[in-house]
């Protein structure tokens, strides 16, 4: 699966250049679990459709009522149609030097060393809807006036979160700073019960396949194809056995792509089929 290196997708403007940037993404098609290189920190606004995001450390599902903040670094997302034929987002990015401008003059910085996820969820209340709508007018201006009213726009928008979420978002933005990536064990192990592949495990730790095989058999001394699956049936056998779920509503959550697959693995390994389990 190629790798979307975004903001640079949609500018011509080298990325060490730029401070801020605003995009309108628009699309016709879903997409699902597309790897995502971010290299600035990123709004994504929704405004309709739905965007599921992994992280090395979480995921998140959001709906057209909800919008992201999310920390830059390597993700998947899927981003997919709802009731409409189109899915449509607003996309604002920023460095880290514009947040750091920012923090040095509207909050006392603090080295935080609490893990917080790599996103934030943000309600899509009225201020945001007229916020979006003043957006689109400052990318109507001249092109000379528009670096300055973005910066102003990005100035405000960061004083009504903090003064929305109160501490909780200005812990947030500190730790796009502060925090360094998830350690190679916390990422596997956030994901073992998922349905994401190896590669895209190993993408979340931004490592190409073969180094993150190399780096499992280390840590974990076996294959992480087997490691995972040993996992997952487990864990389907557990929740089989609850009596609440049956096989057919859990496969695809252990990430196998259809119902004979996930049985011919599950009687291999326990020596009889998951019917005979959620019966």
């Amino acid at each position: 699966m190629t790798i979307q290196n975004i903001p640079e997708i949609f500018t011509k403007t080298k990325i060490d250049k730029l401070d801020l940037f605003v995009h309108d993404f628009k699309m016709t098609d879903d997409v699902f679990k597309s790897k995502v290189n971010l290299s600035l920190h990123m709004f994504s606004f929704l405004q309709k459709g739905k965007k599921q995001v992994h992280f090395a450390d979480s995921s998140v599902a959001v709906n057209d009522k909800q919008s992201l903040l999310i920390k830059k670094g390597n993700c998947l997302w899927s981003e997919l149609l709802d009731n409409d034929t189109i899915y449509y987002c607003k996309l604002l990015f920023f460095s880290e030097s514009k947040l750091r401008d920012f923090l040095k003059k509207h909050s006392e910085f603090s080295n935080n060393e609490e893990e917080t996820p790599s996103y934030f969820v943000i309600e899509n209340d009225d201020y945001i809807h007229s916020y979006l709508n003043s957006l689109t007018t400052v990318s109507e201006a001249p092109a000379i006036f528009e670096a300055n009213l973005l910066s102003v726009k990005f100035e405000e928008l960061m004083l009504y979160l903090i003064n929305k979420y109160g501490k909780a978002f200005e812990k947030y933005l500190q730790s796009l700073i502060s925090n360094e990536h998830s350690a190679f064990k916390n990422i596997v192990e956030n994901n073992v019960y998922s349905n994401l592949k190896i590669d895209e495990i190993a993408f979340l730790c931004q490592m190409s396949l073969s180094t993150f095989k190399r780096n499992f058999i280390k840590e974990y001394n076996t294959s992480p194809g087997k490691w995972l699956a040993d996992k997952r049936l487990r864990k389907a056998k557990e929740l089989l056995q609850s009596g609440e779920l049956k096989s057919s509503d859990i496969y695809l959550d252990f990430g196998y792509n259809n119902l004979s697959n996930f049985s011919a693995a599950f009687k291999n390994k326990f020596g009889k089929s998951p019917n005979l389990i959620d019966s």
